[in-house]
C-alpha cells in the first residue's frame, strides 16, 4: 500500500477525553466507540506516534485514521488539511486520531530485531483496518514500557462476523412456557419460595415464563431481531469473541515464506493470527477488557455485570447461595460457565453423600462398645502373647496393648461400610447422569443445540515445524535439480526415461499441489521421548513410595531398639504420621514437576490445533498426577502386610530390615489415616495456599514496594490508570485444566477409596464450598478477562469421570474384601463359629509359632516374658504341632475364595444397578424434548410467514407494474399486454427513456426489497439503513 507525500504529513488530531470517559477507560477518545480488544507491546525505543509539533517524516510511513479511513492530504493551510480527501467529502471529526505505522524522522534508531517487529505490527494492524476494525493508539510519546493498541468493531463488522460464526441471537418471536398444574404446580411454587433466600440477586431470571426464539444471525433478517441499540445488541463477551476471531485469522504477509519450484506451483506459508505474533514476541499479550472496576461505587441499580458477579458470586458471605450461572456464562462464555455449572452440580450432590457418610461413621461410633472382636482384643484376660515386631531388640507383647487401634478401626471397618461403598458407586453413576441432564438443559437455555465446531487454525509451533519441513524439501529438490544435468551429460538418462519424466510432469501439471502436513514420521521422535519420559516418571513415583517404605521400616526398627518405653509404645503412631507427611510433601513437589513435564511432552508431539494440544496435555497430566497422588494409597491398601512372611521366615529388605506389617486392627485404619491426611493437605496447601494465598500476598507486597519507591511529587503527577492498564496488571488466563484437574483428583479421593474413609465426601463438600468462591474471586478480580469460548460439554473430562466411576467399583470391592476384615468375619461366623456369633474370632485369626524355631539372632535378647513356648501372629497357617507346620491352612483358602466371590458379586451387582439407574434416568429431560419440537415448529411457521409476506409484496408490486403497462397500452394499442401468472417474475418494466419498446421482456432474477424501496443507497451513510432490508 503506497501513500503520497502529502498524506504522509497529516497531523494528529484528537480531542482530550472527557472526565467520564477517562474514569471508565472503556471507550475510544471520542467517548462513543467501545474498546473491544487490546493489543499490548513493549516499547524499547522512542514511540513512532507523532505529536502535534512533529516535523516531516519519511515516506515509508503510513498514517491511518482510527475509523479505518486514510487521513486527508495536508497543505499549508491546516484547516484545509482536515477536510480534503476524506471519503464522502466530510471533514474529520475532532475525536478521530491519526496514527502512524512507520518510524518518524529524528526518532532514536531501533535495533534490527525491534525494527522488524515494528514493521510486522505495522502490516498486521493495516490488515486489521482492511478487515473493517477501528484502531486507536496512545498519543503520548513513550521511550519504554507497555503500549496499548485499542480495537473497536463497528456494527457492519459485528454483523458480518456474527453471520460467519453462526452466533445465535434471540428474535422478536416468543412463546409461553408450559406451566405445571395441580399438585406439581403447588409443589414448584412452594419450592421456589423456600429457595428464594438462596437465590442471587441478579437481573437474569432462570425461571421465566416466556422464552424468545433464537436463530443464527443473518444480515438478511435484521427485521426479525429486537435491535433496540446497535451498541448493546451484541454483549461485550460476544464482541470480544468476534474481534478475537478476526485477530486469529488475520494474515501477516511480511512473515510469509514462499516456496516452490516455479510461479505456477508456489505454496505460500502464511503465519496467521495473533497467537503466532505473541509467540514470536511481536506483541506481549492481547485480551478483551473487563466491564470496569469490580467494586461498586455508585448506585446498586447501575452495577455492571462484573460488579454483580463480585457482589453476588465472588464473596465468601454468599457461600450459601446458588451460583448465577447464566450471568457467568454471559460474562465469561459457555466454556467457563459449564465448568462452574459442573462444579456446582458436583458440590450439590456431595451433600447427600456427606450425610450418608456421617451416618455410617455415627454407626461405627455407636457400636464400638458392643463390637465383639474389638472387645476380645482389648480383654487382657485372654492373654494373647504376640511375636516380636523386630529381630533381637523387640520383645514379646500383649495384644491388649493395641486396644486403641482396634476401637478406632471399627469406626471405619464395620458392616455399614459395605452399604456405603455400594451407595457411593451408585452415587457416581447418578452424578454423571444428573450432569448429562443438566448439561443438555444448559445447552438448550444457552442456545448451544446444534452448533458446529469452530474451525481451528494451526498452532504456532506446528506452523514452525511445518515450515522447516518445507524448507528441507525445497533444499532437497534444488540438490536433485543440480545433479540431473550432470547425469544427462554422463548419458545416464535414456530416451525412454526422458519420455517417462515428460509424461509424469504433464500428468502432474493439472493436479492440485499436495497439501503439506506433519506425518507420524515427523512426530516419531516426540512419541519415543513421550513414552520413555512417562515410564521414567512412573519409576520416579514408585521410587518415592519405596523410599518412604524404607523410611518407615528403618525408623520403626530404630525406635523399637530405644530403651525409653514411651518411645516404644508410640512407634506405630509416630512412624505412620511422619511417613504420611513426607508422602504429602513429595506429592506436592512432584505435582508441580509433572505439570511442567506434561506441558513439555505435549509440545514434543506437535499437535496441530489447540483442542488437540489440550486433550493430550490433559491425558498426560492426569496419568502422572493420578499415579503420584494415589500410589502411596494403593500401597497401603493392597500391598502393605502382604509380603511379610512369618516368624522364623520373614522377608527382609537389604538383608537387615523386615518388611512392615499391618496394625493388629488391620491396614484399613492406616489407609484411612493416609487418605485423610493426603486429601486434606492437598486441598488446603496446594489448592488454597499455593494457588490463591501466596500469589495474592506476593502481589500486595510488590504493589506496596512500588508505591514506597515513588516520590510524593510523582504520586501527585501520576494519572489515574485506564482500564487497559488495570487489566494488563492482572494475571493472564491460562485455561481451565488446573481447575478441572484438582477437582478430578478430589473426585478420586471421594469415590475410589471411600470404603476406608466415609467422611471423605464431607471434607470434599467443605472444600468445594470455599473453592467455588475462591475460583469466582480469582476469575472476577485477579485474572484478565478470557475470550468467550463456545463449548457444548466439558469435553474429555466427562470420559475421565466416567472411567473413574467404573474404576471405583473395582477398587472398593477389593478394599472391602482384601483390606478390611469384613469377609473373614462372615466366613468365621457362618462356617467356623461354634455358636454362630463372633465370639472367638480373634483367636481364630491368630496362628501359633514355636519360639524355639526362631533363627539364630532373631529371638528377643532381653525378654521380660519368661516361660514363653508359643507366640501368636496374624495369619491363617497350620500350628507347629501339625504335620504341615506353618503351611497355609484350609481357613486361608476358604477366606480367599470368599473374597474373590465377593469381588465378582459386588462388581456385577453395582454395575447392574448403575445400568438400571442410567436407563431409568433419560439423558434429555422430557420438557426439553417438547420445547425443542415446539421451537422448531414455531421457527418454521415464522419463516413461512415471512416468505408469504415477501411474495405478497412482490406480487403487489408486479400488479402495479401491470397497471402501468395497461395505461401505456391505451396510448399505444399495438403494444401487447403480458398476462401475469401467480408465480410471475417479470421485471418492473422499461425505463422512462426507452420509449416503451414492444419486444418480449426476459425473465429476471429474484428481486430484493432494496430494489422496490423508495430510498436508494446513494452514499455510505445509508448503508446501515439499507442493511435492514430483507433480500429475497
Amino acid at each position: 500500500m503506497q501513500i503520497s507525500p502529502l498524506e504522509d504529513k497529516s497531523p494528529v488530531m484528537g480531542a482530550p477525553p472527557s472526565p467520564q470517559v477517562r474514569s471508565e477507560g472503556l471507550y475510544f477518545c471520542d467517548g462513543k466507540r467501545k474498546v473491544d480488544y487490546v493489543l499490548v507491546f513493549h516499547h524499547r525505543r522512542l514511540s513512532s506516534i507523532r505529536s502535534l509539533v512533529s516535523g516531516s517524516v519519511s515516506q515509508d510511513q503510513l498514517s491511518v485514521v482510527s475509523n479505518g479511513n486514510f487521513p486527508p492530504a495536508t497543505s499549508s493551510d491546516p484547516a484545509a488539511g482536515r477536510g480534503g480527501d476524506i471519503p464522502g467529502g466530510e471533514a474529520a471529526s475532532v475525536g478521530e486520531v491519526f496514527m502512524e505505522l512507520g518510524s518518524a524522522k529524528g526518532s532514536e534508531p531501533m535495533e534490527p530485531v525491534d525494527q522488524e517487529m515494528h514493521l510486522i505490527r505495522q502490516e498486521f494492524e493495516t490488515n486489521l483496518l482492511e478487515a473493517g476494525l477501528e484502531i486507536e493508539r496512545e498519543k503520548e510519546v513513550k521511550t519504554h514500557g507497555p503500549s496499548f493498541t485499542r480495537i473497536h468493531a463497528p456494527w457492519p463488522v459485528l454483523c458480518r462476523e456474527a453471520e460467519f460464526l453462526k452466533i445465535r441471537v434471540p428474535t422478536k418471536a416468543s412463546y409461553e412456557l408450559k406451566e405445571e398444574r395441580g399438585f406439581g404446580s403447588s409443589m414448584s411454587s412452594m419450592w421456589r419460595k423456600l429457595n428464594q433466600p438462596f437465590q442471587p440477586k441478579v437481573s437474569l431470571q432462570d425461571h421465566c415464563s416466556t422464552k424468545f426464539l433464537s436463530h443464527c444471525f443473518s444480515r438478511d433478517k435484521l427485521h426479525l431481531y429486537n435491535i433496540s441499540s446497535k451498541d448493546t445488541f451484541f454483549d461485550n463477551a460476544t464482541r470480544g469473541r468476534i474481534v478475537y476471531e478476526i485477530l486469529r485469522r488475520t494474515v501477516c504477509v511480511r512473515t510469509c515464506q514462499t516456496i516452490g519450484e516455479d510461479a505456477k506451483h508456489q505454496q505460500t506459508h502464511q503465519t496467521c493470527g495473533i497467537s503466532t505474533l505473541i509467540a514470536k514476541g511481536v506483541y506481549d499479550s492481547a485480551f478483551p477488557l473487563h466491564d470496569g472496576d469490580y467494586k461498586v461505587i455508585g448506585h446498586l441499580e447501575e452495577r455492571t455485570d462484573r460488579q454483580v458477579l463480585n457482589e453476588e458470586w465472588a464473596r465468601y458471605s454468599a457461600f450459601y447461595k446458588y451460583q448465577p450461572i447464566d450471568l457467568v456464562r454471559k460474562y465469561f462464555g459457555e466454556k467457563i460457565g459449564l465448568y462452574f455449572a459442573w462444579l456446582g452440580v458436583y458440590t450439590q450432590l456431595l451433600i447427600p453423600a456427606s450425610i450418608v457418610g456421617i451416618i455410617v461413621f455415627g454407626y461405627g461410633v455407636a457400636t464400638v462398645d458392643t463390637n465383639l472382636p474389638s472387645l476380645e482384643m482389648c480383654d487382657g484376660r485372654l492373654n494373647f502373647t504376640m511375636c516380636p515386631l523386630c529381630d533381637g531388640a523387640c520383645d514379646f507383647w500383649h495384644l491388649s496393648t493395641a486396644c486403641g487401634t482396634a476401637r478406632a478401626s471399627h469406626l471405619f471397618d464395620n458392616p455399614a461400610t459395605v452399604f456405603f461403598a455400594i451407595f457411593m458407586s451408585l452415587w457416581a453413576v447418578l452424578f454423571l447422569e444428573h450432569w448429562k441432564r443438566r448439561q443438555i438443559s444448559l445447552s438448550f437455555s444457552w442456545d448451544l443445540t446444534g452448533i458446529e465446531e469452530d474451525e481451528e487454525h494451526p498452532r504456532p509451533k506446528y506452523e514452525t515445524i511445518l515450515l522447516q519441513k518445507r524448507q528441507r524439501k525445497l533444499k532437497n529438490k534444488k540438490k536433485r535439480k543440480k545433479s540431473e544435468p550432470e547425469k544427462q551429460e554422463d548419458g545416464a538418462v535414456t530416451g525412454k526415461d526422458r519420455w517417462r519424466q515428460k509424461l509424469l510432469s504433464a500428468m502432474a501439471a493439472g493436479a492440485p499441489p499436495p497439501v503439506d502436513k506433519l506425518t507420524w514420521k515427523d512426530r516419531l521422535p516426540g512419541y519415543l521421548i513421550n513414552v520413555t519420559s512417562i515410564l521414567f516418571m512412573f519409576g520416579l513415583t514408585f521410587s518415592a513410595v519405596f523410599s518412604v517404605i524404607i523410611y518407615r521400616i528403618t525408623v520403626s526398627a530404630l525406635m523399637a531398639m530405644s530403651p525409653d518405653p514411651e518411645i516404644k509404645s508410640n512407634v506405630r503412631v509416630t512412624v505412620t504420621a511422619t511417613a504420611v507427611i513426607i508422602n504429602l510433601v513429595v506429592i506436592l513437589i512432584l505435582d508441580e514437576i509433572y505439570g511442567a513435564v506434561a506441558q513439555w511432552l505435549t509440545e514434543l508431539e506437535i499437535p496441530k490445533t489447540e483442542t488437540n494440544f489440550e486433550e493430550r496435555l490433559i491425558m498426560k497430566a492426569f496419568m502422572l498426577k493420578f499415579m503420584n497422588a494415589y500410589a502411596p494409597i494403593f500401597y497401603v491398601a493392597f500391598f502393605k502386610g502382604r509380603f511379610v512372611g512369618r516368624p522364623g521366615s520373614y522377608v527382609y529388605v537389604f538383608n537387615n530390615y523386615r518388611m512392615e506389617e499391618c496394625a493388629p486392627g488391620g491396614c484399613l485404619i492406616e489407609l484411612c489415616i493416609q487418605l485423610s491426611i493426603i486429601m486434606l493437605g492437598k486441598q488446603l496447601i496446594q489448592n488454597n495456599i499455593f494457588e490463591i494465598g501466596i500469589p495474592r500476598k506476593l502481589k500486595k507486597l510488590i504493589r506496596a514496594l512500588k508505591e514506597k519507591g515513588k516520590t510524593p511529587k510523582a504520586r501527585e503527577e501520576e494519572k489515574p490508570p485506564q482500564q487497559w492498564n488495570l487489566d494488563y496488571a492482572l494475571a493472564p488466563f491460562e485455561g481451565l485444566t488446573p481447575e478441572y484437574m484438582e477437582m478430578i483428583i478430589q473426585f478420586g479421593f471421594v469415590s475410589l477409596f471411600v470404603a476406608s474413609f466415609p467422611l471423605a465426601p464431607l471434607f470434599a463438600l467443605l472444600n468445594n464450598v470455599i473453592e467455588i468462591r475462591l475460583d469466582a474471586k480469582k476469575f472476577v478480580t485477579e485474572l484478565r478477562r478470557p475470550v468467550a469460548a463456545r463449548a457444548k460439554d466439558i469435553g474429555i473430562w466427562f470420559n475421565i469421570l466416567s472411567g473413574m466411576g467404573k474404576l471405583s467399583v473395582i477398587i472398593n470391592a477389593f478394599v472391602i474384601s482384601f483390606t478390611s476384615d469384613f469377609i473373614p468375619r462372615l466366613v468365621y461366623q457362618y462356617m467356623y463359629s461354634p455358636s454362630g456369633t463372633m465370639h472367638g474370632f480373634i483367636d481364630h485369626t491368630l496362628s501359633y509359632f514355636n519360639v524355639s524355631n526362631f533363627k539364630p539372632g532373631s529371638a528377643p535378647q532381653n525378654s521380660e516374658h519368661e516361660d514363653i513356648t508359643f507366640c501368636r501372629y496374624k495369619d491363617y497357617r497350620e500350628p507347629p504341632w501339625s504335620s504341615d507346620a506353618y503351611q497355609l491352612s484350609k481357613q486361608y483358602w476358604s477366606v480367599l475364595a470368599a473374597r474373590l466371590a465377593f469381588v465378582i458379586l459386588f462388581q456385577n451387582l453395582v454395575m447392574f444397578l448403575g445400568l438400571m439407574v442410567a436407563w431409568v434416568i433419560p439423558d434429555v429431560p422430557k420438557t426439553i424434548v417438547e420445547q425443542l419440537k415446539r421451537e422448531k415448529k414455531l421457527l418454521v411457521n415464522l419463516f413461512l410467514q415471512e416468505e408469504k409476506e415477501k411474495f405478497q409484496l412482490i406480487q403487489s408490486l408486479f400488479a402495479k407494474d401491470s397497471i402501468l403497462q395497461s395505461n401505456s397500452q391505451v396510448s399505444n394499442p399495438s403494444q401487447g399486454l403480458p398476462i401475469l401468472g401467480r408465480y410471475s417474475t417479470l421485471p418492473s418494466g422499461p425505463a422512462a427513456g426507452d420509449g416503451g419498446g414492444g419486444g418480449p421482456r426476459p425473465r429476471c432474477r429474484a428481486a430484493s426489497f432494496s430494489q422496490f424501496s423508495g430510498k436508494t443507497s446513494s452514499s455510505p451513510k445509508n448503508e446501515n439503513a439499507n442493511s435492514r432490508q430483507t433480500a429475497v
